[in-house]
C-alpha cells in the first residue's frame, strides 16, 4: 500500500464508479468494433460477393492509410490544450457519432450494390466506409488508451482496470455472436426443398435483413455508452499544455522503437488480435460450412470469454503476487497447445468432434485470459519504462504507434483469413456449393493458423518481454521519484 502522502497515493483511489467507467468506454467500442471482427469478412463475401483477393488488399490499403493517420491523432492528444473535462477523456464525444454512423454505413446495403448491383461501385463503398469506420475508431482507441495513465498511477489499480477493460470488451463482444447466430437461414432451391452440400448437410446463407437490424441496434446502444461513460471517468493527473519544439513527434517515436518493453508488448498485441479476429472471422465459414451449426458462433465465444467470470476475482492478485509476466507467458502456451491438439483431431467423427471443438476452445479460452486481462496494464508498464530512463512519456503517440501495431495484426489477420480462403478455392458466388476437399482445408486452416500465432506470442512473453514482476516494482519505486519531479516543476497537476 502507497504512502497516503506519496504522489503515487494522491493520483489513485479508484470507486467502483471508475472501473466501471473505464470498463464502460471499451464495451461501447466493441460493441461496434465486434461487427468487424466477425460479421464483415462474411458480409462481404456473401452480401456484396467481394472477392476474397479485393478484401485483402482493401485491409491493406485501409492499415497504410493508419500509418500516417494514427500518429497524427496520438500527436493531437498529446499537444492540443486539454478541455476542462481533461486532455484525454473529451474524445469520447467527438468519436461517438462518426464511429457508430460509419458502423451502420459499412452494412448498408444500397440500391445498386451487392450481386444485382455494380461491382466497382460496390467495391469503392465498401472501402469509403471501412475507411471512415477506422478513422473513427482511431479517434476513440487512442485516447482511451493513453487514459489509463492519468486515471491512475498506482500499478495494482492499474492492473484491475486491465481486467475490467478486458471484461468490457467481452461484454462488447457478445451480441455480435446473436447477430451471428440467426443471421442465416437455409437455401432453398428450385423444388422448393433445401439444398443439400457435398457432406450431406443443408446448405445456408447470411440474410441481409437480420444483419441490418442487428447492427443498427447496436450502434445506437455504442452512442449512447460513450455519452455515459464520459461523465463516470476522471483524469487524475492533469497534463499541461507544452511548448512546441521541433522534431518532437520523430523523437517522441525514436524513443518508443528503442525500447524493449514496448516493442514487445506492441508485437504481442498485434499476434492476439490477429488470433482473435481470425478465429472470429474464419469461423463463421467453419461453423457454417464445415459443421454446419451456426450456434456454434455463441457457443465458442462463451466458450472463450466464460473464463473471464472466473479469473476476474483473483488474477489481479496474482499479478502481483507472481507477476503479469509470469503468468501470461504460460497462459498463452496453453491456448497454442489446445488449438494444434485440434489440428491432430481432425480425424475424429463431426458430431463428437464439436463438442471437443468447445472443450478446446474453452481451454485456450483460459490460457488467452490470463493476457488479455492483463495486456493493458503491460503496456501502462512499458510506456512507465520509458518514462523512468528518458524522462519522455508522450501517451498519445505511445497509444498512437501501439494501435498501429494492432491494426496491423488486422491486415495479418486478413492476410490469413482470405489468403486461407484463396488457398482452399473458397466459392464467393451466389448459390456457391463447397467442396469436400475445400472443406477439409478449412479445417486444417481454422485450426493450425491460430496455433502458429499463439505460440508466437508465448515466445515472445518468454523471452523478449523483459518486465519480470521483480522489475515492475522496481518501476514504481521510480515512477514516485518521476511525478514529484513533474509536479515540482509544473508539468502535471494533482
Amino acid at each position: 500500500m502507497a504512502d497516503q502522502n506519496s504522489y503515487i497515493a494522491r493520483t489513485s483511489g479508484l470507486k467502483a464508479k471508475d472501473y466501471l467507467g473505464y470498463a464502460m468506454v471499451d464495451t461501447a467500442g466493441c460493441l461496434v468494433f465486434s461487427l468487424v471482427t466477425t460479421l464483415l469478412q462474411k458480409y462481404y463475401t456473401d452480401i456484396f460477393h467481394l472477392s476474397p483477393l479485393f478484401i485483402m488488399f482493401m485491409f491493406i490499403a485501409a492499415r497504410i492509410w493508419d500509418a500516417i493517420n494514427d500518429p497524427i491523432m496520438g500527436r493531437i492528444c498529446d499537444t492540443v490544450r486539454p478541455a476542462k473535462s481533461g486532455r484525454y477523456k473529451q474524445w469520447f464525444l467527438y468519436a461517438a457519432f462518426p464511429l457508430t454512423l460509419s458502423a451502420v454505413l459499412m452494412f448498408l446495403k444500397l440500391p445498386g450494390l451487392g450481386e444485382d448491383g455494380h461491382y466497382t461501385a460496390t467495391c469503392i463503398y465498401a472501402t469509403a466506409t471501412y475507411i471512415f469506420f477506422g478513422m473513427s475508431y482511431t479517434v476513440l482507441q487512442i485516447p482511451y488508451g493513453s487514459l489509463a495513465s492519468v486515471v491512475t498511477t498506482d500499478a495494482g489499480e492499474r492492473s484491475k482496470l486491465s481486467v475490467w477493460r478486458s471484461i468490457g470488451a467481452a461484454v462488447g463482444s457478445i451480441p455480435v455472436l446473436v447477430i451471428a447466430s440467426f443471421a442465416y437461414a437455409n437455401r432453398i432451391g428450385p423444388d422448393g426443398n433445401p439444398v443439400i452440400g457435398e457432406n450431406g448437410k443443408i446448405i445456408t446463407d447470411m440474410q441481409y435483413k437480420p444483419v441490418i437490424l442487428g447492427v443498427s441496434i447496436m450502434a445506437v446502444v455504442s452512442f449512447a455508452m460513450l455519452l455515459v461513460s464520459f461523465f463516470l471517468n476522471k483524469e487524475r493527473v492533469k497534463t499541461k499544455p507544452r511548448p512546441k519544439e521541433q522534431g518532437a513527434a520523430v523523437k517522441a517515436v525514436k524513443t518508443l522503437f528503442r525500447n524493449r518493453s514496448f516493442v514487445a508488448i506492441s508485437l504481442i498485441s498485434m499476434l492476439l488480435l490477429s488470433g482473435q479476429m481470425f478465429t472470429q472471422s474464419f469461423y463463421t465459414y467453419l461453423f457454417n460450412d464445415y459443421f454446419h451449426a451456426n450456434w456454434m458462433n455463441l457457443a465458442t465465444q462463451a466458450c472463450t470469454y466464460s473464463p473471464m467470470i472466473i479469473f476476474m476475482f483473483f488474477l489481479p492478485k496474482l499479478a502481483r503476487k507472481i507477476g503479469k509476466k509470469e503468468i501470461t507467458a504460460p497462459g498463452v502456451a496453453l491456448a497454442a497447445a489446445a488449438n494444434l491438439i485440434l489440428y491432430f483431431l481432425k480425424g475424429m467423427d463431426p458430431s463428437i468432434l464439436i463438442w471437443v471443438f468447445l472443450i478446446m476452445n474453452f481451454i485456450s479460452g483460459c490460457g488467452l485470459t490470463t493476457l488479455v486481462m492483463q495486456l493493458w496494464a503491460m503496456v501502462t508498464d512499458s510506456i512507465d519504462d520509458i518514462e523512468v530512463k528518458t524522462g519522455s512519456r508522450d501517451d498519445g503517440t505511445a497509444y498512437s504507434i501501439f494501435n498501429f501495431f494492432r491494426k496491423f495484426g488486422q491486415v495479418l489477420s486478413a492476410l490469413c483469413v482470405n489468403g486461407a480462403l484463396l488457398g482452399m478455392s473458397y466459392n464467393y458466388e451466389k448459390g456457391a456449393v463447397q467442396t469436400l476437399s475445400n472443406l477439409r482445408k478449412m479445417y486444417d486452416l481454422a485450426t493450425l493458423i491460430p496455433a502458429v500465432l499463439f505460440g508466437v506470442m508465448a515466445a515472445l512473453l518468454f523471452f523478449a518481454y523483459p518486465l519480470s514482476r521483480r522489475k515492475v516494482e522496481e518501476l514504481q519505486e521510480l515512477k514516485e521519484v518521476r511525478l514529484k519531479e513533474s509536479y515540482e516543476q509544473n508539468i502535471i497537476d494533482i
